[in-house]
């Protein structure tokens, strides 16, 4: 009994002491369990790493929706305008309107002419002062330091002003066959010096604003002595001139305003950036004021004039100022100084002509030609301006030009080709 347990326990245990010293290889009966617990704890694993998976593109999903509000915020920050870009816009916008508020105080002023029989000469005198400080605060010593270097862009207006307006005027005058007292009063017109209103036409148009103010101040001290002369040399006709008078007005109207300007904008640049976008609407107000005034002394003389004497008046300023910027073109001048000497050409201080025709010629009639100018001249210099101003200007490497490029030698072929606009060779 005790040997059967023995054998029986020896015969249980030789096979097991057998499969441990023998080679291992993997049992069909092991290998299931296996790969079925390797399946199990891979599954498992995934399990545990889907809560991972989730909060990470919960993460980037609201990294991504925060960069988004950030993104709109700050589109919507680029919309919503500042109170001065709003400000800033809106008086370019107004300024941009030049020609229509002529036009409409110009109906006002000849509708009803008593709407501005307040506006006197002191109030006119006022309106023309502020619109020279107006400009004079866009200005620096340093714009005229650098237009006085180029002395020709100032005599080329000057000749333009007193030789090329005043045959114009008068060859317009005998082609449209005017009697003697419109043509007399005409070639006034043609004779006299650049209007004030022509530095804010400059300004609006991105023209040279210190060289319009220096060719407004050189041909209206030369009025002094040019306008009587030439009306003596054309029409036969002496038309005195107050010479000193002039000369003070000059001084108080437009230098004195241009000083106060420039000051201000030196020792207070801050207060003067903030006022800065309202000083063209400025001077549209008081340019429009000074219109409207002088339309309304003489409506009725406007109104009967007729297109006989409105169409050469037209064409006399809209032809002065396309030579004005045709001219200086041909002969070299930069796309600034062109548009600069195309408004200061054709924009004539048509208010003093019409107080020279009421002190020295006899006829009423003389009258009429200049008080007609006033409304064209507005605004053909206000259409002018309008148009360059939405015509981008690139501005030049170099200001200045050599002495030898200042005043080249007249090349007659050269001048000829550009006329005909032949390409040199």
């Amino acid at each position: 009994m005790r040997f059967s347990v023995s054998a029986a326990a020896l015969g249980l245990l030789i096979p097991s002491m057998v499969g441990a010293f023998a080679p291992s290889r993997p049992l069909k009966i092991s290998t299931v369990p296996q790969l079925q617990l390797n399946t199990m704890s891979m599954n498992m694993a995934a399990t545990s790493q889907v809560p991972f998976l989730n909060q990470a593109s919960m993460a980037k999903s609201s990294t991504e929706s925060t960069a988004l509000k950030m993104s709109d915020a700050a589109v919507e920050s680029k919309d919503k305008m500042t109170f001065f870009e709003i400000y800033t816009k809106l008086m370019g916008t107004a300024t941009t309107l030049f020609p229509l508020w002529t036009v409409l105080f110009t109906g006002i002023a000849l509708k009803s002419p008593s709407s501005f029989a307040w506006f006197n000469t002191n109030y006119f005198t006022a309106a023309l002062a502020i619109l020279m400080l107006s400009m004079g605060i866009t200005l620096s010593p340093a714009d005229f330091v650098k237009v006085s270097a180029r002395p020709n862009s100032v005599l080329m207006q000057f000749s333009l002003c007193y030789a090329m307006m005043p045959l114009l005027a008068f060859g317009l005058g005998k082609v449209f066959a005017l009697e003697p007292s419109l043509l007399a009063g005409l070639v006034l017109v043609g004779c006299i010096n650049g209007g004030q209103a022509s530095n804010l036409c400059t300004y609006i148009a991105k023209g040279n604003v210190a060289l319009s103010v220096l060719m407004t101040t050189a041909t209206t001290i030369g009025a002094i002595f040019m306008t009587p002369l030439l009306c003596k040399a054309i029409l036969g006709t002496v038309v005195p001139v107050d010479a000193k008078g002039i000369a003070m007005s000059t001084i108080q109207v437009v230098l004195a305003p241009i000083v106060v300007g420039m000051t201000t904008k030196k020792y207070f640049p801050k207060f003067v950036e903030k006022i800065l976008p309202l000083a063209p609407l400025v001077g549209v107000v008081s340019t429009c004021l000074l219109v409207a005034s002088a339309v309304a002394q003489v409506a009725d003389p406007i109104l009967s004039a007729g297109w006989g004497l409105q169409i050469p008046i037209i064409m006399l300023h809209l032809l002065g100022g396309l030579i004005g910027y045709g001219l200086p073109k041909l002969t070299g001048f930069g796309e600034v100084t062109c548009r600069t000497m195309a408004i200061e050409t054709s924009m004539k201080s048509s208010a003093f002509g019409f107080l020279l025709a009421k002190l020295h010629f006899g006829d009423y009639a003389a009258r009429v030609p200049s008080a007609v100018s006033v409304v064209w001249m507005a605004l053909t210099g206000a259409i002018l301006a309008v148009v360059w101003r939405n015509i981008p200007v690139t501005p030049p490497k170099k200001f200045d030009r050599s002495l030898l490029e200042k005043y080249p030698p007249f090349d007659a072929k050269k001048f000829f080709n550009k006329l005909i606009g032949k390409k040199e060779e």
